[in-house]
């Protein structure tokens, strides 16, 4: 799944984004308001966190933007504006939970999971599919032709941003990116390795091969008969 998080402290931006990445989540980090509003209304996130005191535009602002555009994603106010009016002016405008600076990142993990859950119960549980693969995103699940299958974290979070964007060849500065959090060097193989690992879990027990390399370019999630 993919959360937002905008927070202009570097290190907590850091230590959030780290964290959640471990977590098995892909996620996208702005330092100020205007940057995470424009991510927001561009891009498709299942959570947003947001802390209120941003340069550009504040948090309350990134907010009323954001469900203007008529977006119902989860949004958690992370923040050290504690006073009760804050959080009632935060829950007001369309915030889903609010959680005061300092905070234990325990915490915050748990409240961002139980808003997942809370917003897909009304709707279908996303689940992931590509042939007889099935990833759910909630469960942390991964099944093919009903066998299950165990992915490491990063395994799982590889595979769902190749099923999030099947067909399209994912160049490996994107990938590195997405799932490594950095910047792609072109004298480490771990992108390959990983590759690799996660054909031999998916694939290769199958008729139909899912994951594909496309020679100078990239990796491919793709079905062809």
């Amino acid at each position: 799944m993919k959360v937002l998080v905008v927070e202009d402290e570097l290190k907590t931006g850091s230590y959030l984004k780290q964290g959640l990445l471990e977590a098995g989540f892909v996620v996208d980090l702005a330092a100020n308001g205007l940057d995470g509003l424009h991510l927001a209304l561009t891009e498709a996130y299942d959570l947003a966190v947001l802390d209120v005191m941003l340069p550009g535009i504040d948090g309350w602002q990134v907010l009323q933007g954001i469900r203007r555009a008529g977006k119902d994603m989860p949004v958690l106010f992370l923040t050290a504006r504690d006073q009760v009016e804050d959080r009632v002016k935060g829950l007001e405008l369309g915030a889903d939970d609010y959680l005061v600076k300092p905070f234990a990142f325990s915490e915050l993990l748990a409240r961002v999971r139980s808003l997942l859950r809370r917003g897909n119960k009304t709707k279908e549980a996303e689940v992931l599919r590509a042939a007889d693969l099935e990833l759910d995103l909630l469960r942390r699940r991964v099944v093919r032709s009903g066998k299950r299958i165990d992915l490491t974290a990063k395994e799982f979070a590889l595979l769902e941003l190749l099923l999030r964007r099947q067909g399209e060849v994912l160049p490996r500065s994107l990938i590195a990116s997405q799932v490594w959090d950095m910047n792609f060097d072109s004298d480490t193989n771990v992108i390959e390795v990983a590759i690799k690992r996660l054909r031999l879990k998916v694939d290769e027990d199958f008729e139909l091969k899912l994951i594909k390399t496309v020679r100078g370019m990239g990796y491919v999630l793709e079905i062809n008969e």
